[in-house]
């Protein structure tokens, strides 16, 4: 029995699994594709972030807003920055490099990409770099000015769906409105 046993594994390991004329190569990986998306001239040329992108961004911005104050309290164990250290924090995070962001096109939809944002399609083509660093390095400065940084970090201290609903879902947040994404553009009156 043992010897049948071992005469038929030896067939088995020799013969394969069916694969035919492969003499022991692996079968063929199955191939997938994912296009580019197709930018618009705005959203390829223009220095400022395109309005059905400014939520993704503004998520972006407060997500490592949030993390870099985080860490700065970390050193300080957890209590509250002084008002020099939280500045210094505030322009570091808006003067990173931002290069881990970009955009993707999702169900025929654009999407900005990246840290803090949700995780996208597994097989999708993320265009970076380019102007998408320097559009949300401008906008992120445009939020600490318009708030001003002792807001922005009290909003910090509350808790991070205290910042995110003062960058991005106030009333005239990029998100307002919306839980998650802007409303769809709506036509301007002369547009019509």
């Amino acid at each position: 029995m043992r010897a049948a046993l071992a005469a038929w594994l030896v067939l088995s390991l020799l013969g394969g699994t069916g694969a035919g004329d492969t003499c022991g190569d692996p079968p063929a990986a199955p191939s997938y594709s994912a296009p580019a998306p197709q930018l618009s001239p705005e959203e390829r040329l223009s220095p400022h972030m395109p309005e059905s992108l400014r939520c993704d961004a503004c998520h972006a911005i407060a997500f490592q807003i949030e993390e870099q104050l985080r860490k700065a309290e970390e050193k300080v164990g957890k209590k509250a920055l002084k008002e020099s250290d939280y500045l210094e924090v505030l322009e570091r995070s808006c003067s990173q490099d931002w290069e881990s962001y970009g955009v993707l096109e999702l169900d025929g939809e654009k999407r900005l990409s990246g840290p803090g944002l949700p995780r996208q399609q597994p097989l999708s083509v993320l265009v970076s770099g380019g102007p998408w660093p320097s559009r949300l390095s401008k906008l992120c400065h445009g939020y600490v000015g318009e708030q001003g940084e002792a807001h922005i970090y009290g909003a910090h201290r509350r808790g991070p769906a205290e910042l995110r609903q003062l960058l991005c879902h106030g009333d005239k947040g990029p998100c307002a409105g919306s839980k998650d994404r802007p409303d769809a553009p709506k036509a301007r009156q002369n547009e019509l």
